[in-house]
């Protein structure tokens, strides 16, 4: 247990995978075996391959690596870990033969967020849901673990703990996404500069339908209505969520402990 879990990262050029590159770089319990990108960056040394759009510059450990196809053959022996950057597009089918092939493949991208089989995961909320994968890890088969949409992910952080207290009855929703969620290049500059973008692809959908997955018990998932609203701004980084919640119960007038925060019963009609 003392030695690091070898892992590859599928999609490592691109932002997101960028971003994994740099938090799993040194980190205490993974180590970078793989970086793995489509064949027009194969080959090649990964700060060649992977222009650097993040803050800070490219961990100069991996800079000199040599990137590799995205392929179940080109990883090398004992890498069973695998984390996903791919892109919506090509996702599904590219993590499938991962997947067949063996691997744990713990995903960003959405193709598999509403399969029942795939638990759809927020440590903190319902790390009970990677139930759904036991018999296929304990037989040695490969899983595919996904996390939510970058908006959902706050939602339900705030959303848990009064889901289990009183049960949430509806939802409203509404967001304002900064243009590093898009990826790169992601929105046009001519689009976004002293403008703003409203139903920005299928995020509205997205939010509409990942939550009741997370909030609900493994392979049963909520069934409350869920009204969406998302816009992109021009801000770099950041999203905005704003919640308004009916509940069952009646949270009372005083303040009540809710995840080290203070919930006030602001009107009858709007949170009950």
């Amino acid at each position: 247990m003392d030695a690091p879990i070898p892992v590859a990262v599928l999609g490592a050029t691109g932002m997101v995978g960028q971003r994994m590159a740099q938090l799993l770089d040194r980190h205490p319990r993974f180590q970078v075996a793989v970086l793995a990108a489509s064949q027009r960056s194969a080959g090649r040394p990964y700060a060649e391959a992977a222009p650097w759009r993040l803050e800070g510059e490219c961990p100069a450990d991996l800079a000199g690596r040599t990137v590799r196809p995205v392929d179940p053959t080109a990883l090398p022996a004992g890498v069973r870990l695998v984390f996903s950057a791919l892109g919506g597009g090509v996702a599904g089918p590219v993590e499938a033969a991962f997947r067949d092939a063996g691997h744990v493949v713990v995903t960003n991208a959405s193709a598999w967020r509403e399969h029942p089989s795939v638990p759809l995961v927020v440590p903190e909320v319902n790390p009970d849901h990677l139930r759904l994968v036991d018999d296929d890890l304990e037989a040695g088969r490969g899983v595919i673990v996904a996390n939510p949409n970058c908006a959902t992910i706050p939602a339900v952080i705030a959303l848990a703990p009064l889901h289990r207290r009183w049960g949430v009855e509806a939802l409203t929703v509404a967001t304002w996404q900064a243009v590093s969620g898009a990826g790169y290049p992601g929105e046009s500059a001519w689009d976004m500069v002293g403008s703003v973008h409203p139903h920005p692809g299928d995020e509205e959908d997205k939010l509409a339908r990942e939550p009741l997955k997370i909030l609900g018990a493994p392979g049963r998932p909520a069934a409350f209505p869920i009204s969406a609203r998302c816009v992109r701004v021009p801000v770099a980084d950041g999203h905005l969520v704003a919640l308004h919640a009916r509940l069952r119960g009646a949270p009372p007038v005083e303040p009540c402990p809710v995840m080290g925060v203070k919930l006030y019963a602001l009107a009858h009609n709007t949170i009950r």
